[in-house]
């Protein structure tokens, strides 16, 4: 956490991150270009800034891609923490290769006639009533316009002048600019690129953004079919829970509930942190606080507030332990209302 805004929030574990994310996208700048080059057509020849078109290109999309992949997969495995940790900064360079995609479009396309740039992306190709000829590079214009907003507000500063929820409704619109991206890619390069790679880069990217998120969807409605014991809800069995992390229930209504342990407490707060959003219960437990796995915002575990000097608060959530099972009262307690753990081993 930290106390005051600051313009990037790097400590030494995001900037290895980076390092190996820029390295990563060299790299594939690189491979594709070459390999752009190496199975070119007979009769074509690329230059070197149409190579870079598509190697800018297809990593944007691709990495837009690994974005919307990181939350549903790290519901189901650790491993995935990191991503989801560093996921604003892999969403600040997805934005800036898809502007230097953009960039080198409207150089290559639209910078060398009479008419600015920009007016000749909307007016060289008036098509827009045809489906198969609709001026697709439209379509990426306004992905990069939306990809830049959520760019811009990322920083905490916009969080806390917009709230958490203006702001995560806001950033929502990757899910829009990503649609907007695939009827890019079909309507445009897979009109005239006959090349199998990219028919895969759009089938599976898109396939596994959809199949992730239904069967994470699938999962949390399994998890909302709790069996209650006098209006509680079954969390798990004791051995079901990792000791530092938390289960997600989701009443039929209200927010969702993470239910934690901590040795031998368990604890139960809304799944939702104040900051932005982010799922508590896919954070852990640390020196006895929560710690939100978007950007590391903490919560005491038995009365939901921030350590000082901070002053968010998070609903917390009665628990009780029965016959070495776990459950949850699904009636929230006012933010920052102390709520004793149930101790393992003692009368619940």
């Amino acid at each position: 956490m930290s106390h005051d805004y600051k313009m990037v929030q790097w400590n030494a574990f995001k900037k290895r991150f980076d390092t190996w994310m820029i390295g990563g996208i060299a790299l594939y700048l690189i491979a594709f270009v070459g390999l752009t080059y190496a199975t070119q057509p007979a009769g074509h020849s690329y230059t070197p800034i149409q190579a870079m078109i598509r190697a800018t290109g297809t990593l944007a999309f691709l990495m837009l891609s690994f974005i919307l992949c990181i939350g549903p997969v790290a519901r189901f495995t650790h491993r995935f923490k990191p991503f989801l940790y560093n996921r604003r900064h892999i969403g600040v360079a997805t934005f800036l290769i898809g502007l230097a995609h953009g960039g080198l479009v409207l150089l290559w396309y639209h910078g060398f006639s009479d008419t600015n740039a920009l007016v000749s992306l909307f007016i060289s190709n008036p098509r827009y009533e045809s489906i198969s000829g609709f001026p697709f590079e439209v379509l990426g214009f306004i992905a990069l316009i939306i990809m830049f907003l959520m760019a811009a507000t990322s920083h905490d500063f916009w969080n806390a002048n917009l709230g958490p929820s203006v702001w995560k409704a806001l950033h929502m619109g990757v899910y829009v600019a990503y649609g907007l991206l695939v009827a890019h890619i079909a309507l445009g390069i897979l009109q005239f690129e006959k090349r199998p790679i990219f028919f895969a880069i759009l089938g599976v990217g898109a396939f596994t953004v959809i199949a992730l998120h239904l069967i994470s969807s699938i999962a949390s409605l399994r998890l909302s079919d709790r069996i209650g014991h006098e209006g509680w809800l079954r969390v798990a069995d004791l051995h079901e829970l990792e000791d530092s992390r938390a289960k997600i229930i989701r009443p039929v209504d209200g927010d969702a509930i993470a239910v934690f342990r901590d040795g031998n407490r368990i604890a139960a707060v809304t799944n939702i942190c104040r900051h932005q959003g982010g799922p508590l219960g896919e954070g852990k437990v640390v020196d006895g606080c929560i710690s939100c796995p978007w950007h590391g915002f903490q919560y005491r575990l038995e009365d939901g507030q921030s350590p000082p000097p901070f002053t968010e608060k998070i609903a917390t959530y009665a628990t009780r332990i029965l016959d070495g099972t776990v459950y949850v009262n699904p009636k929230p307690n006012p933010p920052g209302t102390p709520q004793a753990p149930s101790e393992i081993g003692a009368e619940s």
